[in-house]
């Protein structure tokens, strides 16, 4: 017969051999899912190629130089005032980006939000109204 006290101390090791197996499974499915979330952020901060559609959350900092978005509003309202829907349609036009989704619409669009909002704090510009739920802005 074997010795109780070897077949004892083998369990023992045994199991915990299958506790750090188990442990480290975990390991790795966490590792994964992190590797996954990192490919992600990574997508969302690169442009996407020529004729390529943009992903749904993008970031827009790329694609525009600082204050570029007023200084196109200004070029666009030069003409009379226009919505928030149309100076997003008018950038988008002359960026000349492909095939703009809704989704790029009301990220521009809130962008230029952002941008006339503190354009019309300095007096630069003003609102003058809505149309629907799209503020209407002018040059004063």
């Amino acid at each position: 017969m074997s010795d109780p006290q070897v077949t004892h101390t083998l369990r023992a090791k045994a199991e915990k051999l299958a506790n750090l197996i188990a442990k480290l499974e975990q390991d790795i499915e966490q590792a994964r899912a992190d590797l996954a979330h990192v490919n992600a952020t990574i997508h969302l901060f690169e442009a996407p190629e020529d004729g390529s559609q943009f992903p749904m959350h993008y970031n827009l900092d790329r694609l525009f130089k600082r204050r570029e978005i007023g200084e196109l509003c200004h070029e666009a309202l030069a003409s009379g005032p226009k919505s928030t829907r149309e100076l997003a349609a008018w950038i988008i036009e002359r960026k000349g980006f492909p095939a703009p989704d809704r989704h790029l619409k009301s990220a521009i669009a809130y962008r230029i939000v952002q941008a006339l909002r503190m354009q019309e704090r300095r007096g630069k510009l003003r609102r003058i109204g809505k149309i629907g739920n799209a503020v209407l802005w002018t040059a004063p």
